[in-house]
């Protein structure tokens, strides 16, 4: 079956390496989605093993929608009866970038539509829809004229993961955290620091990994549970499959200095069954010195847009003096937004991969460590970069500023939640959302120089009004003649009528 793994931007080839060590086959790259096909039982490892995935896709048909009778008659073409009953409730989540198309909710209402009327057809009963709780999600995704017509084999998305009691004020997406983890390459086999950790998602993460324990064994359950042909077995099989599970000798660290949020990392911990691995500390970060054995550290300082920091740039130059004093030899990844706090750290990374933490394309970046400074680095004939960091910095169309959005591109999916961002694709396609914001940027700056235009025209139209005023009447005719009034009330009330101003002369 055809199948497919929404992800972030950024973690989109981590995503098809975990699918390839799932046995996934046909396996193909898009932006923020990778599509595969499998059977049944890799649809469900694929929910319960994948950290790197938002949510499972299977879709049930393509088709070219160019207008709301294509939507309607391509979802009647479909015997909902191998999905639905008529005491069976679904719901229609919808993305659209189209011309033709202005609203989702109206794609979604064609759907919904189509289904009900097809099952009053035949048994003169019709399924319900509940939005909150549905027995079937099913999405629909329009690009330019291309629809694709899905089930939601996840439900919940798969970033919750189910062990997270509490959260602070910007909880770090666990999905994102997982991906920069094995995006480092750590596997384990040193410590690991982390000393900005908040609720401890990435260090949680990295226990994860780092045993080799599936995401999905604290997920209470999955969409595809309520599906007619859902297999309670083979999930029973996948679910107890515990072969990748494997000791870890190290120790993950983390640090915060709020006491809420260490207590919260605690919980979150304990509720993992990490405890042992895990030692989380309230500790500043100006008392950071460098551990007794080797380390790496993944972290996700403040950077003010959520969370802050008093003097946020003087934070960010306090990292890069005690990453270079304290971690000599050792690799940093550190996640944040702006480019004067990375600029503040004052280190060269080896690697800058742009991540979205929301709606936030961030970027993370990777610091290769060492004594003395770089240009005596290079001059033995060491540096920071392997082939591979070398090929991908050199690649500037991973960053937005240098994005050809005239290109044809994946659909642009900040979140995974419907119109506001819920979407997948399966194939070249428009960048609309890009596309989108440029028109509307466009369309905002001539609105802006029009607004512009028409006040400059009004002031010098004033200007040209007071000038003329100046010298002729204020309804035009010949210039004011003081001199024609010999009285001087009568020269006052003669001003008056012509001038804007009263003024004796």
């Amino acid at each position: 079956m055809e199948l497919i793994a929404k992800t972030f931007q950024g973690l989109e080839p981590l995503l098809a390496q975990e699918l390839t060590a799932l046995g996934a086959n046909d396996i193909q790259i898009g932006r923020r989605m990778v599509s595969f096909t499998g059977d049944k039982a890799m649809l469900y490892r694929a929910n319960f093993c994948l950290r790197t995935a938002i949510r499972i896709l299977k879709p049930i048909k393509h088709f070219k929608a160019r207008s709301a009778d294509d939507v309607y008659n391509a979802v009647q073409s479909i015997d909902w009866s191998d999905y639905l009953t008529p005491q069976t409730t679904f719901a229609v989540d919808s993305v659209v970038f189209s011309q033709e198309f202005k609203h989702s909710k109206f794609v979604a209402y064609k759907v919904k539509d189509a289904i009900v009327d097809q099952f009053r057809e035949r048994s003169g009963e019709r399924p319900n829809v509940s939005v909150s709780n549905p027995d079937i999600q099913l999405h629909i995704h329009i690009s330019d004229f291309d629809a694709t017509l899905a089930l939601d084999s996840s439900g919940e998305s798969l970033h919750r993961r189910g062990y997270r009691q509490e959260k602070v004020a910007a909880p770090l997406n666990e999905v994102l955290a997982a991906g920069i983890v094995m995006m480092s390459g750590w596997d384990g086999k040193c410590d690991f620091i982390d000393p900005f950790c908040g609720s401890g998602t990435i260090a949680i993460e990295a226990a994860l990994i780092a045993r080799g324990i599936a995401p999905g064994v604290f997920r209470k359950d999955y969409a595809f549970e309520k599906w007619p042909d859902f297999d309670a077995d083979l999930f029973s099989s996948v679910f107890n499959d515990d072969s990748s599970e494997r000791e870890f000798n190290h120790h993950i660290y983390g640090y915060d200095n709020d006491p809420n949020a260490v207590g919260i990392a605690l919980r979150n911990i304990k509720s993992a069954g990490l405890s042992k691995d895990i030692t989380v500390e309230m500790r500043d970060f100006k008392d950071f010195t460098k551990p007794a054995e080797k380390a790496i550290i993944i972290t996700n300082p403040p950077y003010g847009e959520r969370i802050s920091s008093p003097d946020l740039i003087g934070l960010y130059h306090l990292i890069g003096q005690k990453l270079k004093h304290e971690l000599s030899g050792g690799e940093a990844w550190i996640l944040s937004y702006h480019e004067e706090c990375f600029e503040a750290i004052g280190l060269k990374p080896s690697l800058r991969t742009p991540l979205y933490n929301g709606s936030l394309e961030c970027e993370v970046r990777k610091y290769q460590l060492f004594e003395g400074r770089y240009n005596d680095l290079r001059a033995q004939g060491g540096d920071i970069k392997n082939s591979r960091e070398r090929r991908l910095m050199a690649d500037n169309r991973r960053f937005k500023q240098n994005r050809d959005t005239r290109e044809r591109h994946d659909d642009d999916d900040t979140r995974d939640f419907g119109q506001r961002g819920r979407h997948f694709e399966h194939g070249n396609r428009h960048d609309f959302g890009d596309r989108r914001r440029e028109h509307d940027d466009k369309r905002r700056g001539e609105r802006r120089e029009d607004r512009y235009r028409d006040r400059r025209d009004d002031r010098f139209s004033d200007r040209r009004d007071d000038r003329r005023d100046d010298r002729r009447g204020s309804k035009g005719g010949a210039p004011f003649n003081k001199h024609q009034f010999k009285d001087r009330n009568q020269r006052q009330e003669a001003r008056k009528r012509y001038f804007k101003h009263n003024e004796e002369d």
